[in-house]
């Protein structure tokens, strides 16, 4: 089978390589390595012009959709459409997310995302709530949060069919421990997020051994970070520091100032995992659109359900990734790890995230401005 080779700039987990090619065969990446040792390797291959900047395909592991598409659907075609839409836009690996609704609806849906996760058309699945805190609920819907109910989480699996990647609980819910245990026994992360827990049960629950090891969108969905009253933040910010928890950022510019996102990003250095928590309106203009069972109004590119809560974003990681580069000064190798290798690493996602021989053939092509040029999904070009 030929190969393919793509010459740029490359920015992945290994550093920088100011004039380097990525060579693909088979869909899996075959080589990374400096242009002038390619050229003096394939000596019959004809000059490779300059692409730009060449990084791994992005893993965006909480997306809810977008370009008016939904994963909180029983229609696989809409599911497929949002995932394809953001990769298009260089998320070559989505986690799909389940937002809290009824739960058979939940099941439901966990089972047709699973369809197209087994398909390899999204990299698993992320069931966000329903075992979340009222107090912070965020626009996730309160008459459907609950404790952790066992009997729920065995359906849930049982959808999932083993893609089942991450799911999110609130520590201080009752019968956490138990269903933390269920999920680590069938090998999906336990994330903290959409909590009012104080520090000493957020970090309790992220200590070393302790079930959690990924933090939902910090800052959101929890108490304000007070230096009296620290709470879920700190707790998550200190294990994060330490060494034993990735923090998932919002970087969207609406669900945090790049005053925190900085912070983070300096507190907790390659522990920092840039998520969009996209909905339908990612891509699209202002309008009405839903998340699980709530109507979402969006205005100004900010979605809103009616108590006023933000309800996930409408940028795509491409987006969020440039954010941290120009508003929140993060220099452009760790905003690339935080969008790809990190993410990767928390969902447990070990065949993507980076460019290495022997992963899958994903990659993004940008300009000197971070635009983006193309997309190559498993060794194919998408744009």
């Amino acid at each position: 089978m030929a190969g393919m080779h793509v010459r740029g700039r490359v920015v992945s987990g290994a550093g920088v390589l100011d004039d380097g090619v990525v060579s693909v065969r088979g869909g899996r990446i075959e080589a990374v390595r400096p242009y002038s040792e390619w050229a003096g390797a394939e000596p019959d291959c004809a000059p490779l012009e300059f692409a730009g900047t060449i990084v791994p395909g992005l893993v965006d592991i909480h997306n809810h959709g977008g370009f008016g598409h939904r994963f909180d659907t029983v229609d696989a075609g809409e599911a497929r459409a949002a995932a394809e839409f953001h990769q298009r836009q260089g998320s070559t690996s989505v986690v799909a997310s389940v937002v809290t609704g009824a739960p058979d609806d939940m099941v439901a849906q966990t089972a047709t995302l699973r369809a197209l996760a087994d398909d390899g058309v999204l990299a698993g699945i992320h069931v966000e709530g329903p075992f979340l805190s009222e107090a912070r609920c965020g626009a996730q819907d309160p008459r459907f949060l609950t404790d952790p109910d066992p009997a729920l989480i065995e359906r849930l699996l049982a959808a999932a069919g083993g893609q089942l990647r991450v799911m999110t609980l609130a520590p201080e819910r009752r019968g956490f421990d138990g269903a933390a245990r269920l999920l680590a026994a069938h090998g999906v992360v336990v994330a903290l997020g959409h909590s009012d827990a104080n520090y000493a049960e957020f970090r309790g629950a992220l200590a070393p051994g302790g079930p959690g090891t990924l933090v939902t969108h910090l800052a959101n969905g929890m108490p304000p970070l007070h230096h009296r009253a620290p709470g879920p933040a700190a707790a998550a910010l200190v294990a994060a520091a330490e060494r034993y928890a990735i923090v998932e950022l919002i970087g969207d510019g609406v669900h945090i100032e790049s005053g925190f996102a900085a912070l983070t990003f300096a507190a907790a250095p390659g522990r920092v995992a840039l998520v969009t928590d996209a909905m339908q309106a990612a891509g699209l203009p202002d309008g009405e659109y839903r998340l699980g069972p709530q109507p979402v109004r969006v205005t100004g590119g900010v979605a809103r359900v009616a108590s006023g809560a933000i309800a996930g974003g409408t940028a795509t990681l491409l987006q969020c990734l440039r954010w941290a580069v120009r508003e929140c000064g993060v220099p452009l190798l760790d905003a690339v790890r935080a969008a790809t290798s990190t993410p990767a690493a928390a969902a447990g996602l070990a065949d993507v995230g980076d460019l290495r021989p022997g992963l899958a053939a994903d990659a993004v092509v940008l300009d000197e401005d971070q635009g983006l040029r193309r997309v190559l999904r498993h060794g194919q070009w998408l744009t």
